[in-house]
């Protein structure tokens, strides 16, 4: 079975050859993200850590489209969220917001969190078993409607 790093190769190469430039230039941005990530490691990346690489591509390019979108220039908004979805063909799939909620729910009840002081053993809890699944941002705002009431 090929790793993502592998697939992100082979899928580059695919890119170039059906002259799919989106998917080619967001590929090789990508794999020099994971070749930066792999020089200041000093040994091969995990499946993980590569996924982690991606992650945060996609995690930059929707902080990127927000600002674009707030400074009035809606087509470099829309290249990044093409981007992003090139990216996230291979990330695991993410739980939707109700599967968050859900899990939020749980865990506040299972860990007995009563206020948002205790809401880093929470997200601690979330990010272990889920990462890479859930939205922060998401466990985060979720967590505080939560705990406000």
């Amino acid at each position: 079975m090929m790793g993502v790093r592998e697939t992100l190769d082979a899928d580059l190469k695919t890119a170039m050859r059906g002259g799919d430039t989106l998917s080619r230039d967001t590929l090789r941005m990508v794999l020099a993200g994971v070749k930066n990530k792999r020089i200041e490691v000093g040994e091969d990346l995990s499946e993980e850590q590569v996924l982690a690489v991606l992650a945060s591509a996609v995690k930059s390019r929707k902080d990127s489209a927000a600002q674009f979108d707030e400074a009035g220039r809606p087509e470099l908004a829309v290249k990044e969220r093409a981007e992003i979805d090139v990216i996230e063909r291979y990330l695991p799939q993410q739980l939707s917001e109700a599967e968050t909620r859900t899990l939020v729910e749980g865990l506040v009840g299972e860990l007995g969190i009563t206020t948002k002081r205790e809401l880093g053993k929470l997200m601690k809890a979330v990010m272990a078993e889920h990462r890479g699944r859930v939205d922060g941002k998401l466990v985060q705002r979720f967590a505080g409607e939560l705990l406000d009431s």
